[in-house]
């Protein structure tokens, strides 16, 4: 019943999705595409778990966990190797 709500909001998030890989691939600054990947795999995981909802599929809420791990793991790699001494980011 609820099916094309959920498809619709992760159409929607995938629209916002590519507005905000606009500031990963343009950002004037390392900060705004580390920030901007770290919303992009967010997006990423909240889609698969909309999906999982609207197609009834378990799996997709497997492969979102494991995909939350590894943007999680990115951002503290990419915040580890651009840190400069004494500072951040």
């Amino acid at each position: 019943m609820l099916t094309p709500v959920f498809l619709g909001a992760a159409a929607l998030l995938v629209v916002l999705a590519l507005v905000v890989l606009y500031r990963a691939v343009v950002g004037p600054t390392m900060q705004d595409r580390v920030v901007a990947v770290n919303v992009l795999g967010t997006k990423t995981v909240l889609i698969l778990a909309l999906l999982a909802v609207a197609l009834d599929s378990e799996s997709f809420l497997d492969i979102a966990l494991v995909y939350a791990l590894l943007n999680f793991l990115m951002a503290v790699a990419i915040s580890k190797f651009t840190v400069k001494r004494g500072g951040v980011i």
